[in-house]
């Protein structure tokens, strides 16, 4: 994004008053072209600046110029041109501090707006600066060049003439006649280049700090060129400067002569060390018997290797953070003592590839079959220690009069042996990369950062994990402190200005959970990216929401108004909360149960949201046809290629109301029971009917036939049955009502937790076997008679003859009771046996 075009966007007020000599409409025309040039840097008035200048208004007529042809104003361009010509020609650097004038008021008035310049816009700058420089730098050495020219003829000049007794130097009565200083050029030169090897070096600190970042998820420029070009550039005007303090050696003096070359080769040095840098980075999580990749390259290779014959070979070590730490203070010709791991395919040598003009070394098939842990500090675990691949090699320049030992430390590396220190590792790996100063001495990072900068660290983080424009918002960052800070209290505020330590990032356990921040945050990262990119671009997943939160937002909402969010309470995890309301108006809001990246797998979200028809609306009022309808898989209908019918997963949920009025209904195949009918009561299952059939053959009366096949009975009786099976029912004679039914001490109905599992299943009126007493006056009970009820045939029945379990509430009968509750019906007068009707024993005496 250009400057112009932001200041174009300002009210015209703001800026009216910078355009006088120099119109405004003139600097519409050139906006980007005015922009890209180094104004700003032009800050002399010797012959430098005045050429510079000069050539900065004869590129901005052609560039005028060219702009007439397309220009439906040609006549207005025309005269632009006629008046930097008349105005400028003769002074050029007042167009200069005109147009100077001009960029930096537009960048005040941006800044007063509260606007950040871009970073574009910093980067350029920094281009043109380099740029210039570079250009005095080349002038200056085509004056000393010239200087010693005139001074060779010159010289050849008086040797022609004869001049034997000439006294002093024809160098230096030159410089008194062209009123030159060569030492004083020189000294000045060496100072301009050693200005432009520190922007370089910055340049390269710049770039290995974007490279980190980029571990994060930042977006990195990784070509080299540019910057191998910088300093290809330097290594050319060293050696002349070199050259030319050579060919000047005697005139210079052996003191200044020798400070001149350790200067120059101080430059050189720091140039050759500095640009032997990691191109492509191992893994910061490195598993032991695993294979990685790596590459270094060295910028000035080409440009220096040229003659070598001899191969160079790069060697990778690994190195703990205090053999980092002391190899940074010992500076970079300090060798390595020893490797703290062992690295198989670890040399490779160093190549120089003519067509991208670029000199590397690349590590294929490393890998690190061991490693030698160091003594932790404090608490700090394996995940928490810190190394790094040491990349070094010697080269040797020229004719061999230098040898520089090279060494490249790679970003920093957690190693670990099992797959479940991934999460933590790459926590370590986060914060070093985020929180780490330039500079700083290897792998020191601060324990507390701002909050603020935690913020852009995961939204970075998060984009680039899930590939994805949308980032977090204001509203996430705010549940995010509370979850991470552990408060619920404060306001967005209240965050602005707190800080966070690494111990709360990924060593303190959540409350109530059984995981840290980092690890709850990494495992919606990796559900996202695996599931629920599209749904989180199309900003259908509101996600990090608090279930609190949630209530409040669906309490006023409609009937099947829903939202999604990540689990609070598992890792990985996202569920759908809707909200749904009574005839009443009442509203209850659901969360249903989370769905994992495995669930998602077996049935996307999407369809898994057209199945339930209690969703109707995505949060706030969007038909979820609407919101999920790209989202949708098509359904296979009818016969596949090999003429099997389709088949398909379908999610139901059952939420708390409707498993409450479903536990009214009967089971399926029953019918509900009406006044005059027969209905059925709970009771043992068809084979277990008869009584005297469930007897052993030696208990049996004489004669006993075998029974008929009795009917069937429904079996579907809710899991919350007292028996441990589903017992069938009994029937009860017609027309006995709630209040008449005798509950007999030795009945299984006479447990009150029984009766109450009932009561679901009981008809209308035989609800009431309540130990309760009923305002109404009951009616007399008669004593309870085998003739008025079949009882349920367990309380007649001893455990071993039952082919299944009844409630632990039944208190079963010995067999002497058995016995003689028989006896008693064989007496009774006009009692009817104990059986079914159709029994063939029903009306034989005992």
């Amino acid at each position: 994004m250009s400057l112009w075009s932001l200041v174009s966007a300002l009210p015209p007020e703001h800026v009216s008053g910078l355009y006088g000599e120099f119109p405004g409409s003139l600097r519409g025309l050139l906006a980007d072209w005015l922009e890209n040039q180094p104004w700003e840097f032009l800050t002399g008035t010797d012959a430098f600046c005045t050429s510079a200048a000069n050539a900065l208004l004869s590129a901005m007529v052609e560039k005028l110029r060219s702009l007439t042809g397309g220009n439906r104003q040609p006549c207005q361009v025309l005269q632009h041109i006629n008046n930097l010509e008349n105005t400028f020609r003769r002074d050029p650097l007042r167009l200069v501090g005109i147009v100077k004038g001009i960029l930096e008021g537009e960048r005040a008035a941006l800044l007063k707006q509260d606007r950040h310049l871009p970073l574009s816009f910093h980067r350029r700058q920094e281009e043109l600066k380099f740029g210039l420089d570079l250009q005095r730098l080349q002038h200056r050495v085509g004056e000393i060049q010239a200087l010693q020219e005139r001074w060779k003829q010159m010289a050849e000049g008086i040797r022609a003439c004869r001049q034997p007794n000439l006294q002093e130097s024809p160098l230096k009565t030159e410089g008194k006649l062209q009123g030159n200083d060569l030492p004083a050029l020189l000294l000045g030169t060496v100072k301009e280049l050693e200005g432009a090897k520190v922007q370089v070096l910055n340049r390269l600190h710049i770039w290995k700090r974007q490279q980190q970042l980029a571990g994060n998820g930042a977006v990195f420029e990784e070509n080299l060129a540019p910057l191998q070009k910088r300093c290809e550039s330097l290594v050319d005007i060293y050696f002349q400067l070199q050259q030319l303090v050579a060919a000047a050696g005697g005139e210079l003096g052996s003191d200044l002569l020798s400070r001149l070359l350790e200067r120059l080769n101080a430059v050189l040095s720091a140039l050759v060390e500095s640009s032997f840098l990691v191109e492509k980075q191992p893994p910061q999580v490195l598993k032991t018997q695993t294979k990685f990749q790596a590459s270094v390259r060295f910028l000035l290779g080409p440009r220096l290797l040229q003659a070598s014959t001899k191969p160079q070979l790069v060697k990778a070590d690994m190195v703990t953070e205090k053999q980092a730490r002391e190899l940074a203070l010992g500076g970079s010709g300090t060798p390595l003592s020893e490797s703290t791991g062992e690295i198989v395919h670890n040399t490779v040598a160093l190549e120089t590839n003519s067509a991208s003009a670029a000199s590397s070394a690349t590590f294929k098939n490393m890998l690190l079959k061991k490693i030698k842990r160091c003594e932790r500090k404090g608490s700090e675990s394996v995940t928490e220690e810190k190394c790094a691949v040491l990349f070094s090699t010697d080269v040797t320049l020229g004719s061999g009069s230098q040898t520089f030992h090279l060494q490249a430390l790679s970003l920093p590396i957690v190693v670990i042996v099992h797959g479940n220190q991934d999460n933590n590792a790459k926590a370590t790996v986060l914060w070093d990369n985020a929180f780490s100063e330039p500079g700083r001495v290897p792998f020191v990072v601060a324990e507390r950062v701002p909050w603020e900068k935690m913020c852009e660290t995961l939204n970075l983080r998060f984009m680039a994990e899930v590939q994805t424009s949308k980032g977090l918002l204001p509203e996430h960052y705010f549940f995010l402190a509370q979850k991470i800070f552990n408060t619920s209290t404060a306001s967005p505020e209240d965050f602005h200005n707190r800080s966070v330590s690494w111990a709360q990032f990924n060593k303190e356990i959540l409350p109530g959970r059984g995981f840290t921040f980092w690890q709850w945050f990494d495992g919606v990262l990796d559900l996202t990216k695996r599931c629920l990119k599209s749904y989180w671009s199309d900003r259908l997943i509101i996600g990090f929401i608090s279930k609190q939160y949630v209530s409040k937002l669906l309490g006023a909402a409609p009937d099947g108004t829903f939202l999604l969010r990540f689990s609070d309470s598992e890792i990985g995890g996202i569920t759908i909360a809707h909200v749904i309301r009574g005839k009443d108006g009442s509203g209850q809001v659901e969360n249903i149960q989370p769905f994992s990246a495995k669930d998602l797998h077996i049935r996307s979200l999407g369809d898994r949201i057209r199945d339930l028809v209690q969703l109707r609306n995505l949060y706030p009022d969007k038909p979820k046809d609407q919101a999920f309808g790209s989202h949708y898989n098509k359904e296979q209908m009818g016969k596949d290629g090999r003429g099997y019918v389709s088949t398909a997963i379908k999610m139901t949920v059952e939420s708390e109301r409707d498993q409450l009025r479903l536990s009214q209904v009967p089971p399926e195949g029953v019918p509900p029971p009406a006044q005059g009918q027969i209905f059925d009561f709970l009771g043992p299952s068809p084979e277990q009917a008869n009584p005297v059939q469930m007897l052993p053959p030696d208990m049996r009366p004489a004669g006993y036939p075998t029974p008929m096949v009795l009917p069937p009975f429904h079996e579907n009786i809710p899991a919350t049955d007292p028996f441990h099976s589903p017992p069938t029912l009994l029937p009860v004679p017609v027309g006995t009502t709630a209040p008449a039914l005798p509950l007999c001490s030795d009945s299984p109905f006479s447990s009150p937790p029984l009766a109450q599992n009932l009561l679901p299943w009981m008809p209308p009126g035989l609800g009431d076997l309540s130990p309760e007493p009923h305002d109404e006056e009951m009616p007399e009970i008669p004593p309870c008679s085998l003739s008025s009820l079949f009882l349920p045939c367990e309380t007649l029945l001893p455990p071993p003859l039952l082919h299944r379990g009844v409630g632990v509430n039944v208190d079963l009968p010995s067999e002497e009771e058995i016995d003689r509750l028989l006896q008693d019906a064989q007496m009774e007068e006009g009692a009817q046996p104990c059986g079914f009707p159709g029994d063939p024993m029903a009306n034989s005496s005992w």
